[in-house]
């Protein structure tokens, strides 16, 4: 290979070899330095506008329900803050079926500074990525010397909508925290190759092995600084300049086995088989290029292929190929092809499902660093094009601006999708629905889930029952349909999809539960009881199974049975009113009066307005004289949300009878003979009215 030693002499064949930082004679003195510093340092401050521009809307911005609750909302260890134990912790924990320990620590110092306020969580993402896109400006800017193409790709890379998904994402932190990072270490070589020497070549590892604790995809930087080194850097002495990142390439096989083995232990590879795999990579290569220069119909989630039409992988597979063949035999005249290309294939490799991971064909967020050998050589081709035909240049000038404008006004479009689960989500299936059915599966599903934890059981059954047309054995979504049914009272229809989530996790404790509860609420006890004992089996010390199988024994006069349940739940849970109130009616209904009534006061502490309580209290207390104005209190208490209880007017009645009473005593008899006529009551009314049994 050829290599340029000098600077050129004429600006075509500048065009061809740029040499790093390379000016003209006249621009060397001290004034001109300054001039273009400030330029830089102009670019840099644009870049951080242009970047907080986009994103400013995601300060009031909520958490995500799809992985956010791993990283923070429903994490205990990150809610702590940075503690001992949560530091601790976090160097060893995979989450998420990844082992991201910077990351982890990231979102604890959030939480330590600024609690859980979503939108700070939020900036500090946006923070990071106009970080990243400075860092990226200078790191070209000292490599390839044109400010324009620095800017260029920088803003882009800042603006893409494609971007959008790792900035406005909590949960994707660890793509802008490692793209910093690599862009950082990327720096120090960049110095590192001005001047060679241990401590600069460590100032480059260091944030380099941040970067693999943050998202392992930090594997592939080697690659790209080779790369680098072919163009614009052009550093003689091929073999010397392997061998130097031996280190680097040792730290990226570490990081790739760690991570092969904590997502294989942990679930994280998806059985596809291979052929629709290999067929997907060669797809998805293409499609990334096609969304990279029309951004639109972006998606969270893509939903993985069925199958896929046969001519797309033999079509995608043509096109790589021949970019390929072009831009490899293009290595001495343009090296900037073959470097931006090869840096696209290879960064783009850890994640391009080869080895597949989660459920997604692809996913906007794996073209953060890949699109970057994109606009390289789109910049550099562009360059060559203004210097060869200048009467082009200002169009082509035009053209990058208007290019950076469209980024920016398409990503703030894009980011608006990300203000809540609903929007996101919605979205999603709006760009990701065919001409059939709808088929993303995680989007409709999780929307689902999302309405239901907002009890808009209404608006979630559509989208449980289009899951369930996507993939009829979805035990989830049986479940959370069957859940949103019972909610709108329909038990009998919910107990369809429930006994079916049943069937597919015999095992899952909360499927057996939600069956039972189900079943319990359309009356039929017998057979909900067995499933409660099945959800006791699975979770032995569930407050909640053993309340609900307490009250459902109860419900068939069971009340010898229903009470070691209901002590089981109280040992679990000592303020457990509904528990309190099962022992407390099993106890009455078994005569022992005395022994129910501490754990009937015991509910009403725990819930003041237990109406029903406070009538088995009053009942209770009716027995004996000597707390009578407590047991009024609880009738009157309990009577207003009762009304047609002819024994709670035949309980009162008594009572107030037996207090002397009489005429108030009347009332509640004859309420009671109205609702339901019975002769002891007749006789009582006819004693009080002074006329002969």
């Amino acid at each position: 290979m050829s290599r340029t030693t000098g600077r050129p002499k004429s600006a075509a064949a500048r065009a061809q070899h740029p040499v790093r930082g390379a000016v003209a004679p006249d621009c060397n003195s001290p004034a001109a330095a300054t001039r273009r510093l400030s330029l830089d340092w102009a670019v840099c401050l644009a870049l951080v506008l242009s970047v907080f521009a986009a994103y400013a809307p995601v300060a009031g911005f909520d958490f995500i329900s799809y992985d956010d609750p791993l990283y923070v909302t429903a994490n205990p260890h990150v809610q702590s803050g940075l503690t001992p134990d949560g530091i601790r912790w976090a160097l060893t924990a995979v989450v998420s079926k990844n082992w991201m320990p910077v990351t982890l620590l990231s979102h604890m110092l959030d939480v330590q500074l600024f609690g859980m306020r979503s939108g700070m969580h939020h900036l500090v993402n946006v923070a990071i990525h106009g970080l990243a896109a400075v860092f990226l400006f200078l790191c070209l800017r000292r490599a390839a010397g044109s400010r324009g193409l620095s800017a260029f790709v920088a803003f882009v890379f800042a603006l893409h909508p494609l971007h959008v998904g790792s900035v406005a994402w909590i949960a994707e932190r660890k793509d802008v925290l490692s793209a910093f990072f690599w862009f950082v270490a990327l720096f120090g070589y960049l110095r590192y190759t001005e001047r060679p020497s241990p401590r600069r070549y460590l100032a480059m590892a260091f944030p380099f092995c941040l970067g693999l604790l943050s998202k392992p995809m930090l594997v592939t930087f080697p690659f790209t600084l080779w790369l680098l080194d072919l163009w614009p850097l052009r550093r003689p002495g091929w073999p010397r300049t392997f061998v130097e990142k031996l280190p680097l390439f040792a730290l990226s096989a570490a990081a790739s086995v760690v991570t092969y083995l904590v997502q294989g232990s942990s679930g994280a590879m998806y059985s596809v088989p291979p052929m629709l795999r290999t067929e997907n990579a060669i797809v998805s290569y293409v499609t990334y290029i096609a969304q990279t220069l029309w951004p639109v119909r972006l998606a969270f989630f893509y939903p993985y292929p069925q199958s896929i039409p046969a001519w797309q992988p033999v079509a995608a597979f043509a096109v790589i190929v021949a970019i390929s063949f072009f831009t490899a035999r293009a290595w001495r005249s343009r090296p900037w092809l073959t470097v931006g290309w090869f840096w696209y294939l290879i960064t783009l490799l850890p994640v391009i499902g080869f080895v597949q991971v989660g459920m997604q064909a692809h996913a906007d967020r794996y073209m953060y660093i890949p699109m970057i050998g994109l606009l390289l050589l789109l910049a550099r081709s562009a360059q060559e094009a203004s210097v060869r035909w200048p009467a082009a240049s200002r169009l082509i000038a035009v053209a990058g601006i208007a290019a950076c404008v469209c980024c920016l006004a398409l990503a703030r479009v894009q980011t608006a999708y990300w203000q809540n689960s609903e929007t996101l989500y919605r979205r999603a299936i709006e760009v990701t629905e065919n001409d059939v059915t709808r088929n993303n599966l995680v989007a409709e599903y999780n929307l689902a889930q999302y309405l239901t934890s907002l009890q808009r059981y209404a608006d979630a059954v559509p989208h449980f029952e289009a899951a369930l047309r996507i993939r009829p054995d979805y035990a989830e979504a049986h479940s959370g349909l069957g859940i949103a049914m019972m909610s709108l009272g329909d038990s009998a229809g919910a107990v369809p999809h429930l006994l079916a989530a049943v069937v597919a996790r015999p095992g899952d404790a909360a499927a057996q539960g939600n069956l039972a509860v189900a079943l319990s609420t359309r009356g039929d006890y017998a057979a909900a009881i067995p499933h409660f004992e099945a959800a006791l089996r699975a979770r032995p010390d569930d407050a909640g199974a053993h309340t609900n199988l307490g009250m459902a024994m109860m419900s068939l006069a069971d009340y010898t049975g229903a009470i070691p349940h209901f002590a089981a739940a109280l040992r679990a849970t000592p303020d457990h009113a509904v528990a309190h109130y099962g022992f407390g009616v099993s106890l009455f209904s078994s005569g022992d009066y005395a022994a129910a009534l501490p754990h009937l006061e015991a509910a009403i502490r725990a819930r003041p307005d237990y109406l029903a309580a406070h009538y088995y209290r009053g009942l209770a207390l009716s027995m004996t004289a000597a707390r009578a104005a407590d047991a009024i209190a609880s009738f009157q208490a309990a009577l207003p949300v009762n009304p047609d209880d002819p024994a709670a007017h035949a309980g009162y009645g008594g009572l107030l009878a037996g207090l002397g009473r009489t005429q108030e005593a009347i009332v509640q008899l004859e309420a009671s003979q109205r609702l339901r006529p019975n002769p002891v009551i007749a006789n009582m009314l006819a004693r009080l009215r002074g006329g002969k049994p």
